[in-house]
């Protein structure tokens, strides 16, 4: 094989407590993430002498040396298993940056989805998501088919449970954001100044597993996000465009991951046009508006 190509899908938290700090730094934290049908794609194609990687985008703002995750994946991958030629990298870039969904996570995974398939499958899944939590605590998720539980730092996954997998299945939802992002270590330290920020891990795992195996709970028991606060404080217009959609429209609606993008929960045979133009009068005629699915598995 000479080339492959990745989708590689955004994600949304649909649960997400971050349970206290760890001596390593780092926080731990219990989501429920679910993929998306929607993303970004990637190209990759032995190019050149071995040790050469070249990475393309086409978004001109991102970076391409090697402080982009994908170069830095077609790294981790070497490591484990030298590459025998050149390779070059072409992204096609969809999911913005400081949004929340996981756009930069995604890509590194597809990097190691795509390595792993020129060389031949060196790798199995397990040992993939073993070099994917070398570059990022998000990566490792985007190895997995569906929604999945992650655990420590992002880097421990759980498949969703099957009653939870059955009814996020197809569920639309519609992604906004604005035209700020919000850094994830500026949210994290953000949140650790709040009093009563963390929330007990008990209380976490008993409400994800309380809507997980009870199909009649509404939406209301399962979205949550310990980041909302801490980011409100500071960007008031997300906090206001997500009590007028919910107020206006009846959706329920929660921020993904550190922010910025809020998601909207549309009903089955919803028109999301309404919500589109409500956004849109918000945040003015460029802000980022997209509708996708839950999806189970990668297209």
């Amino acid at each position: 094989m000479d080339s492959t190509e990745v989708f590689c899908p955004a994600k949304i938290n649909l649960f997400l407590a971050v349970t206290g700090r760890r001596t390593d730094g780092f926080h731990n934290l219990i989501s429920l993430m679910a993929p998306l049908d929607w993303g970004d794609r990637l190209s990759l194609a032995w190019e050149g002498p071995r040790g050469d990687c070249r990475l393309t985008c086409s978004d001109p703002a991102l970076p391409v040396d090697n402080s982009n995750l994908a170069r830095q994946a077609a790294s981790a991958f070497d490591r484990h298993h030298p590459l025998p030629r050149g390779v070059r990298i072409d992204l096609q870039k969809r999911i913005p940056s400081g949004a929340g969904l996981g756009g930069g996570s995604s890509d590194a995974a597809g990097v190691l989805l795509g390595l792993n398939r020129l060389c031949g499958q060196p790798f199995s899944g397990e040992r993939l998501r073993m070099i994917a939590a070398e570059v990022g605590s998000d990566c490792p998720f985007f190895l997995m088919e569906g929604p999945a539980v992650a655990r420590g730092r992002g880097e421990w996954l759980e498949p969703a449970s099957p009653e939870a997998a059955r009814r996020l299945r197809g569920v639309r939802v519609l992604l906004c954001k604005p035209f700020f992002g919000v850094s994830t270590p500026w949210a994290f330290a953000a949140l650790a100044r709040r009093e009563n920020g963390w929330m007990p891990a008990e209380t976490a795992e008993e409400r994800l597993q309380k809507w997980s195996s009870h199909g009649e709970m509404p939406w209301s028991a399962l979205l949550h996000n310990d980041f909302e606060p801490a980011v409100f404080a500071k960007f008031i217009a997300l906090e206001v465009i997500k009590r007028e959609l919910a107020d206006t429209f009846g959706c329920p609606v929660l921020m993904s991951g550190s922010g910025s993008t809020l998601f909207a929960v549309l009903a089955p045979g919803q028109d999301d046009a309404p919500l589109r133009d409500h956004i849109r009068n918000a945040y003015g005629p460029n802000a980022f508006v997209q509708t996708a699915a839950i999806s189970l598995s990668r297209p």
